[in-house]
């Protein structure tokens, strides 16, 4: 079912909204109208793409002197609307107003309740007052009568939401987070993500742009991406989730170092970058995982993850009919673990492709957002000149792989433990040698000493040495359809703002 304008035409599934017009607004003086009778009309507000992924509200205007055909008309189009059973009715709307540029209530409020206002969505918002307040409050509140969760800020505002909305799915089902090799309970649940942050990378590789607009109509004409979800363990003690990049070593202590100079704002990322590639740390350690062999891709494959991937259709059922044969003893057995000891300069596991403006690419280009696993990434100890040209290579098209010191594997769960925590383990007596008293040899003008790094968990720190990760395959939701291919006529998406019905 299309809505047929002059120069394209719109499914049903990207209209917005149909409301009666007073055509008296948008009365022209056109020859043989101008002396007719009283004109009945009615407005069709729709998805307008345009290029890089960009969604705006457009609207065309049908109208004929039949009031009974224009009434026909605005009933059939209003039913077909809501036959779109995917389409959220009701929203709960986390806000965080300290975010990014402090933009997020303006955003919102200008850009974002208008468009669910004219889509006749209603909305409870929380305007959240401190750190954890959304995660609490999706504990305590009612959240089965929503369609969706809406985070309005960064990425930190959507790790919050999406802890307290697993976690509480988790609780309700009776399932303890401390156990690493727990089976979690799918959240069906819907996440949709304003952007209002610093860095919005989930929204960049989930959308395809980081636009509080196109965001809100992917929320409006009821978009759904499964997104696979890495928990992160210690001891029997759950950490974190990570839906992006879990990173040790040179990611870790970027993070760690521009966690001090917050006041610097988003320059801050750029100048702990150049202070922690000149210090040039690796970090020794230990790496057992678990090959996904379920997933029908491998990280140098080319094949990204697009709308409607059949890569992770493929694997998911691969992954799910393995399951159904083995239970979770295919997956603990012994002989299936890969283990990999090392100097590192990076460790870098990634659910998604972490594309960014500033790395088209992101750290793993065929990375897929729902197969069941995860990209780990190995970067050996090398000079400092080599670690640069893998560096440039995220911002240009060469294989950012191709590298003798660079190592990656498609995974589905692994462990790390760095040198010093085993050797804490074995002595106990000689921490304080361990931490204090060994100097960089390979650079003694710094005279750093070897420590362990932190872990970036989706832009938050994560001091272990020593943790367990498993990748859970489409653990929640997103209100979002993955990248599209560039279609080659969006800039022919242009009409007349006026059309006879016919």
């Amino acid at each position: 079912s299309c809505v047929h304008t002059e120069n394209c035409f719109v499914p049903v599934s990207e209209i917005i909204a149909v409301e009666e017009t007073e055509f008296n607004k948008k009365q022209r003086s056109i020859g043989r109208w101008h002396k007719m009778a009283k004109l009945h009309a009615f407005t069709v507000y729709y998805v307008k793409k345009s290029r890089n992924h960009r969604w705006r509200c457009s609207d065309v205007t049908f109208w004929c002197v039949d009031e009974h055909l224009c009434n026909q008309w605005i009933q059939a189009l209003k039913e077909l609307l809501e036959m779109q059973k995917s389409r959220p009715k009701q929203l709960l709307v986390y806000i965080n107003p300290y975010g990014g540029k402090r933009q997020g209530k303006r955003i919102y409020e200008q850009k974002v309740a208008p468009l669910f206002s004219l889509a006749s969505i209603s909305t409870d918002v929380v305007i959240t007052e401190h750190a954890n307040h959304a995660k609490d409050n999706l504990f305590e509140v009612n959240i089965y009568k929503y369609d969706g969760v809406v985070c309005v800020g960064g990425d930190g505002m959507f790790s919050e939401v999406m802890h307290g909305l697993i976690g509480r799915m988790q609780k309700d089902s009776g399932i303890d987070q401390n156990n690493p090799k727990a089976s979690l309970v799918q959240c069906n649940i819907r996440i949709g993500i304003i952007p209002a942050g610093s860095t919005d990378c989930i929204c960049y590789s989930t959308v395809g742009i980081s636009d509080p607009v196109t965001s809100a109509l992917h929320i409006i004409v009821g978009d759904c991406q499964p997104l696979d979800v890495s928990s992160v363990h210690h001891n029997n003690t759950f950490l974190k989730y990570s839906v992006s990049l879990l990173g040790y070593g040179f990611y870790g202590d970027i993070l760690k170092d521009s966690e001090k100079k917050r006041w610097m704002g988003p320059m801050r990322y750029d100048y702990s970058g150049f202070k922690t590639f000149l210090s040039h740390h690796y970090y020794e350690g230990t790496i057992a995982y678990q090959p996904a062999k379920h997933t029908h891709g491998s990280p140098r494959d080319k094949e990204s993850c697009r709308t409607g991937c059949y890569i992770c259709k493929k694997s998911e059922k691969q992954l799910a009919e393995q399951h159904k044969e083995c239970g979770l003893k295919y997956e603990e057995g012994e002989e299936e673990w890969k283990v990999i000891k090392g100097k590192f300069l990076a460790i870098n596991a990634v659910n998604m492709s972490c594309a960014c403006p500033r790395s088209p690419k992101g750290l793993s280009p065929a990375a897929h957002l729902a197969d069941g696993s995860a990209d780990l990434i190995l970067v050996r100890k090398c000079s400092r000149f080599d670690f640069l040209r893998y560096l440039v290579r995220h911002t240009n098209q060469d294989d950012q792989f191709d590298f003798p010191f660079v190592d990656v594997y498609r995974v589905k769960c692994f462990q790390f433990t760095s040198k010093l925590s085993e050797d804490n383990e074995s002595n106990v007596m000689d921490i304080g040698k361990k931490r204090f008293g060994q100097f960089c040899r390979d650079h003694p003008a710094c005279c750093c000493n070897i420590v362990n790094s932190t872990w970036n968990c989706d832009g938050e720190t994560l001091d272990s040495s020593a943790i367990e990760v498993r990748v859970h395959c489409q653990l929640m939701k997103l209100f979002a359809r993955g990248i599209e291919e560039n279609c080659k006529d969006e800039a022919a998406y242009s009409q007349s703002s006026v059309e006879q019905l016919q």
